[in-house]
């Protein structure tokens, strides 16, 4: 746990006491804050008094006792209204800040030479955080990873100059953290997300890029106008970063919106600009000179697709950015931190990372059939990327379905060798598949994996792969993506002769 003694006595609320809510408490009071802890659910109050968290109706509260109110970062701050807690604390003259505002204040005031590194993107920033931590955990580095995946942030361990600790941040987070200062500050990408939350295209951006822009050193995505700005912005600045795509130089779509702009041009203009190509390497570019090789993709066999690729690269970058070498073997030379330079290598880590759970994670093998689950593809955007990945597919697709349907996916049905169709969703499915693709309505998983195994075996091509990337909520059948994603692998795992691989990070 992360005291926070920078509230040491002084009244806090703390509002939403769901994981990060119930750490904020814990933290609170063990750095001396008397804390106010309310939840409007049942269950909440019930699991915080279950963890012997005492509860202050804030609805009854005098709130200008309170130095601060801590909202957990699912409750609404601004849109579509203000949640009722911050209407309180806004006319009292209460600020508003998150678990990861205690973080950075704390940081600030008892170990500022704390090391953060701080993800944040519209995709990929948990496989990016989850891959940053394992390649720096590679290197012989003390890491911490947490915040919107798994742990809570204030549940990590306490800080210190020696530990690294590894962020990834929802823009609801970064919404609630006036300080955010980040060592290196990652921005992926930027697309279309929670406007319901935010209200406006801009807001969300201008939210989202509030994490590479508060940054010593950033790592920001090349391929989206919006993370171009950022980018091209801070190297005019002359500030320290690194841009990443897995574009090629001078593709079309990265050089049209910023006027001739192309990967050698922008490491012309300051930046350290690396390149990433699926199932092929990490290339640095040095203005007009080749580019250099930095890191090999082709043995990273749970980093498939361009969007991986992406992810691989800002791993990349964020160890360069810490010092590491890309490649290498131990050498006993040791850095200032006291620990080998050259232990292990970024190349060897991005190969043994094991993947996340339910995001394209490689279930295992039978016979030449690869099985697949991204159960975690819950729209149209998230399947394109795992259907962008392999060929002679064998889908299942379906569940509750979201706006605009799998319309989009129609330009990546060459490489579909059959849809198997489950949930709610199979009528329109079907609809959009007719005449483009065999499909079958199997309405269950377990049909739909028995039909999808009988028939993969029997294909000729090298690598058939069955694929659960359903486009789709899972509500209609399940509880979660996660419910989801662990009855596939159950199912995958009682076929006779199945191959397992290992258990990936949760």
């Amino acid at each position: 746990m992360i005291r926070i003694t920078t509230f040491a006595g002084r009244k806090v609320a703390v509002f939403g006491l769901g994981l990060s809510g119930r750490a904020s408490v814990a933290s609170l009071l063990a750095g001396g804050a008397e804390v106010a802890a309310w939840d409007d659910g049942p269950a909440g109050r019930q699991a915080a008094q279950n963890a012997g968290i005492e509860l202050v109706d804030l609805t009854r509260a005098d709130w200008a006792e309170f130095a601060a109110l801590v909202l957990a970062p699912g409750v609404p701050l601004t849109h579509p209204e203000p949640h009722w807690t911050v209407k309180h604390a806004r006319a009292a003259g209460v600020e508003v800040i998150g678990d990861t505002e205690l973080f950075f204040r704390e940081r600030a005031t008892t170990c500022p030479a704390a090391r953060v590194v701080g993800i944040t993107g519209t995709n990929g920033k948990s496989t990016t955080t989850a891959l940053t931590a394992h390649v720096l955990r590679h290197h012989g580095r003390q890491v911490q990873m947490g915040g919107n995946i798994g742990v809570p942030i204030l549940a990590l361990e306490p800080l210190t100059p020696e530990r690294i600790y590894v962020i990834e941040f929802s823009s609801y987070q970064i919404d609630l953290t006036p300080s955010l200062a980040p060592t290196i500050g990652v921005l992926l990408n930027i697309s279309p997300d929670h406007l319901e939350r935010h209200g406006t295209m801009e807001n969300y951006a201008a939210i989202k890029t509030r994490l590479a822009a508060a940054a010593k050193t950033a790592v920001v995505g090349l391929d989206d106008a919006w993370c171009r700005k950022v980018a091209m912005t801070r190297a005019a600045l002359g500030m320290a970063g690194y841009g990443i795509s897995v574009l090629d130089d001078g593709a079309p779509g990265f050089d049209g919106a910023d006027h001739g702009l192309t990967l050698s041009k922008a490491a012309g203009a300051g930046m350290m600009v690396l390149n990433a190509q699926a199932a092929g390497g990490i290339y640095r570019y040095h203005g007009g000179r080749e580019p250099e090789s930095l890191a090999d993709l082709a043995q990273a066999t749970t980093l498939r697709g361009g969007h991986n690729a992406q992810n691989a690269a800002a791993a990349v970058a964020i160890s360069m950015a810490l010092g590491l070498r890309s490649s290498g073997s131990i050498s006993g030379k040791r850095g200032t931190d006291g620990i080998d330079e050259n232990a292990g290598s970024t190349t060897a880590g991005l190969a043994s990372f094991p993947g996340l759970a339910h995001r394209m994670e490689i279930l295992g093998q039978r016979g030449r059939v690869l099985y697949v689950n991204d159960s975690k593809g819950t729209n149209a955007d998230a399947a394109q990327k795992a259907l962008a990945a392999f060929r002679d597919i064998f889908w299942i697709a379906g569940g509750l379905s979201k706006e605009g349907g799998i319309e989009p996916l129609i330009p990546l049905f060459p490489r579909l060798a059959k849809a198997y169709l489950i949930g709610a969703a199979a009528p329109d499915f079907a609809a959009t598949l007719e005449g483009r693709v065999p499909f079958e309505r199997c309405a269950t998983l377990d049909q739909a994996v028995a039909r999808a195994a009988q028939e993969s075996a029997m294909s000729k091509a090298d690598e058939p792969v069955v694929l659960l990337s359903p486009a789709c909520a899972s509500f209609d059948q399940y509880p979660s993506f996660a419910a989801r994603g662990d009855e596939f692998r159950a199912l995958v795992g009682a076929l006779p002769g199945m191959s397992l691989t290992p258990r990936v990070i949760p």
